[in-house]
């Protein structure tokens, strides 16, 4: 798991400001008064993270109709998200976190085990974040296939 703590549903999620795929600063509170989904994925274009963004993206109409903007945050960097994005037709923010500091905020990178091998990465986690502001759900070690279903069943979408 993370060595970062980890948030929990009533915590304030942290403010952030970065760049999204088109190199415009994007921060938390720009989205304070609406319902967020704030998804960390560990790169872009590779298969598990290509079949999550593709669920999220089938997925917009019922999260857009329950209040809720999707974005999704990575530590690739922009142009890479913009590839990413026109490649697989999302209609989403992706965001580029390269220095890691917002993924450490909430949680999302630390210490995980493959095969029996350890190593720190991303931690594939998601959240949703209420009108104020506050963790509403907060989801670690998710699998990249299936928990957007799961999400939704969570969230009662």
């Amino acid at each position: 798991m993370s060595d970062e703590k980890k948030l929990t549903v009533g915590d304030e999620a942290p403010n952030f400001t970065v760049e999204n795929q088109d190199g415009k600063p994007v921060s938390l509170s720009d989205y304070r008064g609406q319902k967020v989904i704030l998804y960390f994925y560990p790169a872009a274009s590779t298969p598990g993270c290509t079949k999550e963004a593709c669920e999220f993206n089938d997925n917009l109409n019922p999260f857009k109709a329950a209040g809720y903007t999707v974005l999704g945050i990575s530590p690739d960097a922009v142009s890479k998200l913009k590839t990413f994005q026109q490649n697989q037709d999302l209609n989403f923010e992706l965001l580029s976190d390269a220095d890691l500091e917002v993924h450490k905020a909430f949680g999302a990178y630390g210490l995980k085990k493959l095969y029996g091998r350890e190593y720190t990465g991303v931690l594939r986690s998601t959240f949703a974040i209420d009108e104020t502001g506050k963790v509403a759900l907060a989801l670690y070690n998710v699998k990249a296939t299936g928990h957007v279903l799961m999400l939704r069943k969570l969230l009662g979408i």
